[in-house]
C-alpha cells in the first residue's frame, strides 16, 4: 500500500471506494487506519502499522533539515504535554508558523486527525522503533511497487525526499529490482512483479471517480504525458492550483470532475453515449460521502 492521500476532504475514502466495494463513509476513521503528513507533507491515510514508513521513511538523513524535524516534534510533543489541539492552534502557541509542524511528522512522532470539514487536529505518539534507513528503503519499495516502472528520481519526487536519500535507497534494493526500457526511457520494476507485467491486461469495465490526488494520476512530468497524451487534457486535469478528480471509463480517463456538497460538477472530453452518462450518474451517486445516498445532483460541462 503506498497509502491514501487526504489532502481535499473525503479523498482517501473515495479512492478506497474506487477499489474496494462496500465501503463506507466511516471507512477514514478505522482503527487499523492512521492519518499523517506524508509525502510531500500532504495529508494521508495510511495502515497503522505502516505509520513509520511513510513518516520516518522522509526523515533527512542529517543535516538542518534533519535538526528542525526533531526539534519542532521536541517542541510540539512538551506544548501539547498528552492533549490533541487544532495545529493552527498549537502552532500559534508555540510561536511558528502552523504549517511548519508539518516538517516534524517526518519523525515519525506525529499524527493528525482531519474529518473534511474543520482544521485538522494534531497529537504527537511515541516514535517507532526502526531506523529510518530502512523505513525509507521500504518506502521505496511501496512507490515502486504502485507507481513501477519508476526511477530513483521519481521515489525523490513522489515522497519530497532528497535524491542523494533515493539513490540510496534504490541501490539499496538493486538486488530485488529489474530494469526495463519504457517509453520514457530506463527504469525499474520489483522482480516479484515480473510476470504481472509480462501478463496481458485484464477487462477494465465500469466507471470510477477517482478523486483529486489519487495515486492512479499522481504523476509528474513525462509521466503526465503518458497517461494523458493530449496536452488540453493534461491542462484540465493537473491544474496549477487545486486537482479535479479523474472520471475513469472502462479503464481509460475521459474527463475530469469536481464536487460541492452534493453537487458533483463532470466535464467529459469526449462524446458520451446516454448509457455511459447514467453509468457516471449512478456511480457519483454512489460514492460514500455523509448523508449523500442517492441525493446527489450530477452536472454536465459540454
Amino acid at each position: 500500500m503506498a497509502g491514501l492521500q487526504d489532502s481535499m476532504p473525503r479523498a482517501a475514502v473515495l479512492s478506497l471506494h474506487a477499489r474496494v466495494t462496500g465501503t463506507t463513509p466511516e471507512a477514514w476513521s478505522h482503527s487499523s487506519l492512521v492519518q499523517l503528513w506524508g509525502p510531500r507533507f500532504s495529508a494521508y491515510a495510511v495502515a497503522a502499522e505502516d505509520r513509520a514508513i511513510f513518516s520516518l521513511g522522509r526523515l533527512p538523513a542529517g543535516g538542518a533539515q534533519r535538526r528542525r524535524a526533531e526539534d519542532l516534534a521536541g517542541r510540539l510533543h512538551q506544548w501539547l504535554d498528552g492533549r490533541a489541539m487544532p495545529y493552527s492552534e498549537a502552532g500559534r502557541g508555540m510561536g511558528v508558523a502552523p504549517n511548519s509542524l508539518r516538517y516534524a511528522a517526518a519523525t515519525g512522532t506525529v499524527l493528525i486527525r482531519w474529518d473534511g470539514a474543520e482544521r485538522p487536529t494534531v497529537r504527537t505518539v511515541e516514535r517507532p522503533a526502526i531506523d529510518p534507513a530502512q523505513a525509507r528503503l521500504e518506502l521505496a519499495r511501496r512507490h515502486l511497487h504502485v507507481f513501477g516502472p519508476s526511477t530513483a528520481e521519481g521515489f525523490a519526487a513522489w515522497a519530497g525526499i532528497a535524491k542523494a536519500e533515493a539513490l540510496a535507497a534504490h541501490k539499496a534494493l538493486a538486488p530485488g529490482l529489474i530494469p526495463v526500457r519504457t517509453p520514457l526511457g530506463d527504469a525499474w520494476i520489483l522482480a516479484e512483479q515480473e510476470a504481472g507485467f509480462r501478463a496481458d491486461a485484464g477487462p477494465a469495465d465500469g466507471v470510477r471517480l477517482l478523486p483529486s490526488g489519487d495515486a492512479y494520476f499522481l504523476l509528474q512530468g513525462a509521466d503526465r504525458e503518458l497517461l494523458v497524451p493530449e496536452a488540453d487534457r493534461r491542462a484540465a486535469l493537473w491544474t496549477s492550483r487545486v486537482w479535479p478528480g479523474a472520471v475513469m471509463l472502462d479503464g481509460e480517463l475521459v474527463g475530469t470532475w469536481r464536487r460541492a456538497g452534493r453537487d458533483v460538477t463532470v466535464q467529459p472530453w469526449q462524446p458520451m453515449s446516454s448509457a455511459e452518462r447514467d453509468a457516471v450518474t449512478a456511480e457519483a451517486q454512489s460514492l460514500p460521502l455523509p448523508g449523500a445516498a442517492n441525493r446527489t445532483r450530477v452536472h454536465w460541462v459540454a
